[in-house]
């Protein structure tokens, strides 16, 4: 080989090699998690669409609940924005949420709603300023991407709860449930303490656990098993919800945590809400119900389970601070869940 293809062939597999920036992503098995500052009043909440797209006279509703809490409201540029079921284009997502996260006159970040396509940016989010000065961040469905990466990468804290498309139109028209959950919101934001007493299932596992709160959606979290933002469950208390999939796919979905190990070593498993579609073909519905299929995954487990958890998509969605440290008692009275 001549000298000058020689260089060339070294300099094009020098360009092929990881360059090391000097800044590694911390070992999550060593990092402790933070909390992001609690809000104040005149504090600022900055709404984005890193997933689907919303207009902003559908976010009204949220903005006039908002600021009765005492709190500003900085709508980001993702909103109003679309590109097919999007919040603008990838690039614009990305852009909107990077300059909020890095935003140190935002306090928190309340995502506009679900549906999909915050796996399409995730791995180009630049979290290091965000590390140094933590917000919330709020939102559930598709948002359990987010959830999930700044706990096992990040280890930030965040909420999982209703988001914008789910205020009232008319506040005082709507029912107590549905306000009560949205007011679990700010309970969360301004320094309240997590504190659930649901009633008994027959399917409830009785014990007591003690364990860092994680978890979503259920299809959320199986898409994203092995990848970058993979959920780490060791040691934690899981939560879990669901809609719209049909019983064999929640099969799927508890079969890829076991298999996956995701529920060998829990300290505790927290079921919500899973409203399953029927099968097409009544012949072919699918021979377990949820709680069997679970509970089935479960037979070489001995942490609490609890069924009936008031979180997921459904009005009783109610807030929860992932990465708290959490207290479960399950027994036959009912379950509390407190931090």
């Amino acid at each position: 080989m001549e000298r000058k293809e020689f260089i060339r062939n070294g300099f094009l597999a020098a360009l092929s090699l990881p360059v090391d920036t000097g800044t590694k992503e911390p070992d999550p098995h060593s990092v402790a998690l933070k909390r992001p500052p609690y809000l104040k009043a005149g504090d600022t909440i900055a709404i984005s669409s890193p997933a689907g797209y919303i207009t902003l006279e559908e976010l009204e509703p949220a903005i006039r609940q908002i600021s009765s809490w005492g709190l500003k409201v900085k709508l980001g540029s993702s909103i109003g924005r679309r590109d097919g079921t999007f919040g603008g284009t990838d690039t614009e997502r990305l852009e909107d949420l990077q300059a909020l996260l890095d935003d140190h006159s935002v306090n928190a970040i309340l995502c506009a709603r679900g549906g999909y396509g915050l796996v399409r940016i995730i791995d180009h989010i630049d979290f290091n300023r965000f590390r140094r000065h933590p917000k919330w961040v709020i939102g559930f469905s598709d948002v359990t991407v987010l959830h999930a990466h700044l706990n096992s990468v990040v280890r930030v804290a965040s909420i999982h709860s209703k988001m914008c498309n789910s205020f009232p139109d008319v506040w005082e028209e709507a029912d107590q449930l549905q306000k009560d959950s949205i007011l679990s919101i700010r309970d969360l934001l301004f320094g309240k303490k997590m504190y659930f007493s649901v009633p008994p299932s027959e399917y409830n596992r009785y014990g007591q656990a003690k364990g860092e709160l994680i978890g979503g959606n259920c299809k959320t979290i199986e898409s994203i098993t092995g990848s970058g933002s993979d959920l780490l469950t060791k040691g934690k208390i899981l939560f879990l919800e669901d809609t719209g999939e049909y019983l064999y796919s929640i099969d799927r979905m508890f079969w890829n945590l076991k298999r996956s190990g995701k529920l060998d070593h829990l300290a505790g498993l927290v079921i919500g809400g899973f409203k399953f579609k029927p099968s097409e073909d009544p012949e072919e519905e699918f021979n377990r119900n949820v709680y069997q299929i679970i509970m089935e995954k479960l037979v070489d487990c001995h942490y609490p389970v609890c069924f009936e958890f008031p979180v997921g998509h459904q009005k009783n969605n109610f807030a929860l601070k992932c990465g708290a440290m959490v207290k479960l008692d399950v027994n036959a009275t009912g379950s509390v869940l407190q931090e």
